[in-house]
């Protein structure tokens, strides 16, 4: 039988911790992340393969000093350098694409794949993307999988397969709430 996500994920979103703060723990998230990556892997399809690991976040630095995103990029807003806070921007960015059409797609049944996918795009990194980009996400989109095939093969024919991911999409929602926050309350997107 064909690996599912079940399979393949060694952290789930709902496993990263949080400070009390809202601080994120930088590798747990890390690893979280790279099962959207796995996830779109299962389906063997061209039309997705976001930037999930950022090589600027693979190596942080000591493990001690950066052990949450936010350490990280209020690290280099004293330094001035924001490679790491570019890299972990974009991944944020994606990881919002993929949570706001995964969680469309969980609450609208009748729709396909495609139509969550373009319109999660729509509302979230197009504002970002030049004509070109833009023309290669839509061709992109006809690589879609079908949403039976994208649900059987995420979840191998378990019953529960919309519940395991909705939490999964919920939790990942609750972690980008908090970096939403935090990048909006220091400005650290700004010209980024």
């Amino acid at each position: 039988m064909p690996a599912t996500l079940d399979d393949l994920i060694t952290r789930r979103f709902q496993d990263v911790a949080v400070s009390e703060q809202g601080d994120i723990n930088t590798a747990e998230f890390l690893e979280a992340a790279e099962g959207v990556v796995k996830l779109f892997d299962i389906l063997d399809s061209a039309a997705f393969y976001p930037k999930v690991h950022d090589k600027s976040l693979s190596s942080p630095g000591d493990p001690t000093k950066y052990d949450t995103l936010q350490k990280i990029v209020l690290a280099e807003a004293k330094e001035g350098d924001r490679t790491a806070t570019q890299g972990l921007l974009w991944l944020k960015r994606g990881l919002e694409l993929t949570a706001m059409a995964l969680k469309r797609n969980l609450d609208n049944p009748a729709e396909e794949l495609s139509v969550s996918f373009t319109e999660a795009y729509n509302n979230t990194l197009k504002q970002f993307h030049n004509f070109l980009v833009k023309k290669m996400f839509g061709m992109a989109m006809l690589a879609c999988p079908d949403r039976k095939s994208f649900y059987e093969k995420v979840g191998g024919g378990k019953s529960d397969v919309h519940e395991q991911l909705l939490a999964w999409v919920n939790a990942l929602q609750a972690l980008l709430n908090e970096l939403n926050i935090f990048y909006a309350k220091g400005a650290y997107d700004k010209g980024l």
